[in-house]
């Protein structure tokens, strides 16, 4: 497969990166720069782009089979940013004649009860909130795409540096916990579930929570 990888350099990208090669698959990794972070592989080209100008993905997004985002805001930008990077990358997936989208999402707007998303609960920290709120509006917009054949895929409510066990579970729209009640995944791992989404397409149309 010919995947474009948006927010490559980041890093949950750079695992990304090496799950998709190690796969087989041939990847065009975005960001600012164009950095390709010292990675060596034939099957990888590094470019820069704009995830917030439909035209820059149009023109990125032409010729792969897929697109897989792994975008957040930067220390030095606004939550609000992920919204405009959402419609533009729908805009530009539009006009490049690509619909598979696998979006990296946020946990916030996962379940932990039946009425209550993980950010309206009293221990979710206030610094998170912009950003979860930011990434729930994310998904809205998503929604309306019906045309794509869209995956929002979050991580757990702590995701961190770790190892690569191979090994997670999935819930849809529901925080996944282990049986202490903790909510956690390895970058490692949570790579594993995005490309395993992206070649399996088992939960098109779908917000779907990981975790151990």
């Amino acid at each position: 497969m010919n995947v474009l990888l948006l927010g490559a350099s980041g890093r949950i990208g750079q695992r990304t990166v090496t799950e998709l090669l190690n796969r087989g698959h041939a990847v065009t990794g975005t960001s600012r720069s164009g950095a390709g972070n010292g990675i060596d592989d034939d099957e990888f080209v590094a470019v820069s782009g704009d995830a917030t100008n439909p035209d820059d993905i149009a023109r990125l997004a032409t010729g792969h089979d897929a697109v897989v985002s792994v975008l957040g805001p930067s220390d030095d930008e606004p939550a609000e940013i992920l919204t405009g990077m959402i419609s533009a990358v729908i805009d530009g997936l539009r006009r490049a004649d690509v619909d598979r989208l696998v979006w990296t999402g946020g946990a916030g707007g996962l379940r932990v009860g039946p009425e209550t998303l993980l950010i309206d609960t009293d221990d979710f920290p206030e610094e998170w909130e912009p950003v979860a709120r930011a990434a729930i509006e994310a998904y809205d917009i998503l929604t309306e795409a019906d045309d794509l054949e869209w995956t929002y895929v979050a991580p757990a409510a702590l995701i961190e540096p770790g190892e690569r066990t191979g090994s997670y579970r999935t819930a849809e729209r529901e925080l996944v916990t282990d049986e202490e009640g903790d909510s956690y995944i390895s970058m490692e791992d949570f790579a594993i579930a995005l490309v395993d989404e992206l070649e399996e397409n088992n939960a098109v149309h779908t917000y779907l929570g990981t975790g151990y």
